[in-house]
């Protein structure tokens, strides 16, 4: 959950357990869960029965282990395929990352921060952070930084506000003065870098993925190393980086509201004779 934000509810303390139990990425025993859970070892222990009466949750007797449910993977895989980008994304990724060479990622915003929908590997692949499923900072990757630019200015404080500004690297921005003022250059320029904010060596270059209307659906980016490229060479692939984007924007609008998209071909000879 965002810092700071109260659960709703019994069905928000059980998410936010779910939450803390997803993010040991491994089986984990209870006393584990207590020690960072904000509820009472009762409220907790009926939390987690709870969770694995649903399913989103099993728990193995012998190794006294909680791990994530069936129930919870079949509807993860229900919401990446009907809420994320990736399905119409993936062809166009496989396509760039083939033709450029380097790592291709996607990500979507969730609670101010960064989630990597999809990853397509480079030819020559780089271990890094960055990886689907995981979730970063916005203020120190090129796709949080972009996807922070162009957010709807009424959304904008809030999202800043809610960043942890933690120095990972030497170039990290670790107030939101230094931010606010990046984020107008991203704006003016249309893309983002990362100058080895979030790891050292590791580089990208970042833009959005708009919608019709200009509304922000997600990012994508190209991302390298110091040993093999530099800003300048990741700016040089914007002309192959740029007609991708566009064509993701403009498919997922089509595939997320079809009955729209409809009406706006129907109606558009119309309004061009009159």
């Amino acid at each position: 959950m965002a810092e700071g934000a109260q659960p709703d509810g019994t069905v928000g303390k059980a998410l936010e357990v779910l939450d803390l139990v997803a993010g040991f990425a491994r089986p984990v025993r209870f006393s584990e869960v207590l020690a960072i859970s904000p509820y009472p070892k009762a409220t907790l222990y009926r939390l987690l029965q709870t969770l694995v009466s649903q399913g989103m949750l099993t728990h193995d007797p012998g190794a006294q282990a909680y791990a994530l449910g069936l129930r919870l993977v079949r509807l993860a895989h229900v919401a990446w395929q009907h809420s994320s980008l990736a399905p119409i994304a993936r062809p166009h990724m496989d396509a760039l990352s083939a033709q450029v060479g380097e790592t291709v990622h996607l990500a979507q915003l969730d609670n101010a921060q960064v989630l990597y929908v999809d990853k397509r590997n480079a030819r020559d692949p780089v271990a890094m952070y960055a990886q689907a499923g995981k979730v970063g900072p916005a203020y120190c990757t090129g796709v949080g930084k972009v996807m922070l630019a162009f957010a709807a200015p009424d959304r904008l404080p809030g999202l800043i506000a809610r960043q942890s500004f933690h120095r990972f690297t030497d170039t990290t921005l670790t107030n939101p003065r230094a931010l606010e003022a990046e984020l107008r250059q991203i704006r003016a320029q249309g893309f983002a870098f990362d100058n080895e904010e979030h790891e050292a060596g590791i580089i990208c270059v970042a833009l959005p993925i708009l919608g019709q209307a200009g509304g922000l659906l997600g990012a994508m980016s190209i991302t390298s190393t110091t040993r093999r490229m530099s800003l300048g060479g990741l700016a040089a692939l914007l002309p192959v980086l740029q007609p991708v984007a566009a064509t993701i924007g403009q498919e997922a609008e089509s595939w997320r509201f079809p009955q729209s998209a409809g009406r706006a071909r129907r109606t558009a000879p119309a309004a061009k004779e009159g």
